[in-house]
């Protein structure tokens, strides 16, 4: 009799804990996928994304794009048409990889390295060539975004890199409505498109410069350097802006 009790005793035991084990195990299972994915230090997939390219003073900026794309010795990599007149090193690269230590590469259609970068912290790489001193390549969201103040005053607009102005727009630190800003453009204009436009507001939007006239229509644009934004989607004659 007492032999029996043990026995029922073991085998409840038993049960008790494989059935604590088995929900445990299915709670484990149901929730480590999405665990996993959300902890995952995949430095590929941290990559991916929009990035801002600049020198050290960041004087100096463009952005890339690095795509998840597989391409010959690596993945798909895309830069503003504007980087290589900044950064002429910037014209050969096509692709990045990152390599066994987490250094980003950024590649050659034939492989090699154009720039070695390392992570200095989460979304900021650091590099170095001779020829072009040191880069900063940090993710767009973290890079520093400029205030209305810092882009108030006047700037001209040409068409291409040495084309001569063709109007002077004055972006005023004054509020137009809403979180838009006057804009005026100064008598003697004659480009036409701008004439067409009729841009009165301008405003900050992450990072970029928009420009808006009282029918709706907006241009945005992306900065070049400190003194030099970019009308964005880019024209084979780029639209700039450049600080009076």
């Amino acid at each position: 009799m007492f032999r029996v009790d043990v026995s029922r005793s073991s085998m409840f035991v038993m049960t008790l804990a494989a059935s604590l084990f088995g929900s445990a195990a299915v709670a484990q299972d149901s929730s480590g996928p999405d665990t996993a994915q959300k902890n995952s230090n995949d430095p590929v997939r941290n990559m991916i994304g929009a990035w801002e390219f600049s020198n050290a003073d960041h004087d100096k900026i463009c952005h890339f794009n690095f795509r998840a794309d597989a391409v010959p010795n690596g993945y798909r990599l895309e830069i503003d048409k504007n980087c290589p007149n900044l950064f002429p090193s910037t014209k050969t690269m096509v692709a990045w990889s990152v390599d066994n230590y987490g250094g980003l590469r950024l590649l050659d259609a034939g492989g090699n390295s154009v720039v070695d970068l390392s992570e200095v912290e989460t979304g900021m790489y650091d590099g170095f060539t001779p020829e072009e001193g040191r880069y900063i390549l940090q993710a767009a969201t973290s890079a520093p975004q400029l205030s209305a103040g810092d882009v108030a005053g006047d700037w001209a607009v040409a068409h291409g890199s040495s084309g001569k102005p063709t109007c002077t727009l004055t972006l005023a630190n004054s509020p137009l409505t809403g979180d838009v800003l006057v804009l005026k453009v100064k008598p003697g204009c004659s480009d036409s498109a701008v004439t067409r436009f009729g841009p009165t507001g301008w405003r900050m939007d992450e990072g970029e410069l928009m420009l808006m006239s009282p029918n709706g229509q907006t241009w945005q644009f992306e900065q070049n350097d400190t003194d030099t934004w970019q009308r964005v989607p880019e024209s084979s004659v780029p639209v700039l802006l450049v600080r009076q």
